[in-house]
């Protein structure tokens, strides 16, 4: 499953923001269940940040926004996301499509 953050941030705070993101993306790393990702900044509007993280599935996403260090250092900067659904599992080119039901937390 994949998690896509966006940001919006003021030129001024990049650096800042930078180093707040990165603490929280190294936090997210160390859960069980990530399997990788990235931080990457909009080529035509910097002011747009992105966190992009890849997980076995939700349930370790979700088990991993709950744990300590997550909690106590990332969830502050992980709420400055704009607020858009950000959860989105894979789609093959041949697969059958995603419906709008419950998921299992595997």
């Amino acid at each position: 499953m994949l998690v896509v953050n966006r940001f919006s941030v003021d030129d001024a705070d990049a650096v800042t923001f930078r180093e707040q993101v990165t603490r929280a993306h190294d936090l997210l790393a160390a859960c069980p269940g990530y399997v990788d990702g990235t931080l990457g900044r909009n080529i035509d509007e910097p002011s747009t940040w992105l966190l992009m993280t890849r997980w076995a599935s939700v349930g370790s996403y979700r088990r991993a926004l709950s744990s300590y260090d997550v909690k106590v250092e990332a969830v502050g900067v992980l709420a400055r996301a704009i607020d858009e659904p950000s959860a989105y599992e894979p789609v093959s080119a041949r697969g059958e499509l995603n419906r709008d039901l419950p998921r299992r937390l595997d």
